[in-house]
């Protein structure tokens, strides 16, 4: 594998190298913005490795950065310094290969680390990108936080790194502060839940990398559990030892301070697919994108603080996906677009118009394919006939190929009794099916 990976020799100029190994500096300047995508509740964030441009998630609840889904670029990405190691992470498949490499650049916006650690995995199962039908190639955490006051904007999507040493906090009425634990380079708050009336205070990583609400790990000593038969099971991700299975459910509330939720998803993944989280015995369970996203939030890990202010999705209900359809965007279709063309044929005495002649031409253009790679028991759209394979076509009347997956699982995740229509391709044949969205439980 090392022989596929060509070794970059660093010649930096003396102003580089004044900057501190190891670690992020903001050039000339003590703060920087930088604008993100949030697509399926998680933060992309455009990331420079080596001079290649990348995109990366912002995960919080990683301890150093893994790369990806990168195998067409191994050409242009140089590699430096590398040996192998296995990782294990979320999933009940084992550990992976990867490669540990040193003195990589790595920028973000005006940040520069020019002695990065990173670790390199080629296993092609390990791509988050056809789940969220845009490219990752990796994901990068506690070595951003760790350096920087990180200030997290989901209602105007920016983060923006200060200079730990020249930052001063802003008087703010509405915010709340606490007080963050770190173990093992990762972050862990103190929060209350509610499970069938009694309340049961939890502490949970802070897991910007997970699209859901909470997760909890299943105590039944503790009462954190689902209750009787409100729950059903589900697909709950991918991590880099495998997917992970486990039970949704609803609690009756969640608490941070006086924040306070009702009617909170939660998910209750299965034992063998957190074993590896669980070595921290403190640790309750996570919280994640769905309900990190109601805030805008102040990281300071130089000080072991955390800061939350409500931003315009506090209030928004939470919904489940009510068709049991996990799309994948696998591979890409051919689209025939038309083009309508209208000419003006003039009278050759009188230069006026004669007649309009209108003549049709059309283009073709790769779009994403959205295959149903997961669909759940008893759900509408089992019932009504769809299948594992099957590619979307058309939602609604709407044609996927100028939707966004995020876009598909937002209608997916629409109210109680609407009805979906749906035109899919299942081996060539072209179907079609109607179904209404029901609650899970």
């Amino acid at each position: 594998m090392l022989k596929r990976i060509p070794f970059l020799i660093l010649l930096m100029c003396s102003a580089v190298l004044s900057y501190a190994q190891g670690s992020f500096n903001l050039m000339n300047t003590d703060r920087d913005k930088i604008k993100f995508e949030l697509i399926n509740n998680l933060i992309v964030i455009p990331v420079e490795v080596n001079g290649v441009q990348l995109s990366f998630l912002l995960d919080s609840g990683v301890s150093k950065p893994i790369l990806f889904n990168i195998i067409n670029l191994s050409d242009s990405l140089q590699i430096t310094n590398a040996r192998t190691v296995y990782l294990r992470g979320l999933g009940s498949e084992g550990s992976i290969e990867a490669l540990k490499s040193k003195h990589n650049i790595v920028k973000i916006g005006e940040a520069i680390n020019v002695n990065q650690e990173v670790y390199v995995v080629f296993d092609e199962g390990i791509n988050f990108a056809p789940r969220l039908g845009v490219p990752i190639h990796g994901i990068i955490g506690y070595d951003v936080f760790r350096d920087f006051v990180v200030e997290i904007n989901y209602s105007s999507k920016f983060i923006k790194l200060h200079n730990p040493s020249t930052y001063k906090y802003r008087k703010c009425k509405k915010c709340r502060t606490f007080d963050l634990t770190l173990n093992q380079n990762k972050p862990y708050l103190d929060g209350m839940v509610e499970i069938d009336s009694v309340e049961i205070p939890v502490k949970l990583l802070i897991d910007s990398g997970g699209s859901d609400a909470l997760w909890l790990f299943e105590d039944e000593e503790r009462g954190i559990m689902p209750i009787d038969d409100k729950y059903f099971e589900d697909y709950l991700g991918k991590g880099l030892s495998g997917s992970v299975y486990g039970k949704r459910s609803k609690i009756k509330s969640f608490s941070l301070q006086d924040f306070k939720f009702e009617n909170v998803n939660v998910a209750f993944p299965d034992s063998l697919s957190i074993s590896t989280a669980r070595k921290f015995e403190d640790r309750s369970g996570s919280i994640s994108g769905e309900l990190l996203k109601r805030f805008n939030i102040i990281f300071d890990y130089p000080n072991s603080k955390l800061t939350l202010k409500k931003n315009k999705y506090f209030n928004t209900r939470f919904q489940y996906n009510k068709s049991g359809i996990i799309l994948e965007q696998d591979g890409m279709r051919l689209i025939q677009e038309s083009k309508d063309n209208f000419f003006h044929k003039l009278d050759g005495d009188s230069n006026e118009i004669d007649r309009v002649v209108f003549q049709a031409s059309y283009k073709y253009t790769i779009k994403p394919a959205f295959t149903i790679v997961e669909l759940r028991k008893g759900s509408p759209a089992e019932r009504a006939g769809l299948m594992l394979g099957d590619i979307i076509l058309e939602v609604n009347s709407k044609n996927t190929a100028n939707l966004k997956m995020h876009d598909i699982n937002d209608i997916f995740s629409d109210e109680e009794g609407k009805r979906i229509r749906i035109k899919l391709d299942r081996n060539g044949v072209e179907l079609s099916y109607s179904f209404h969205l029901e609650k899970p439980f």
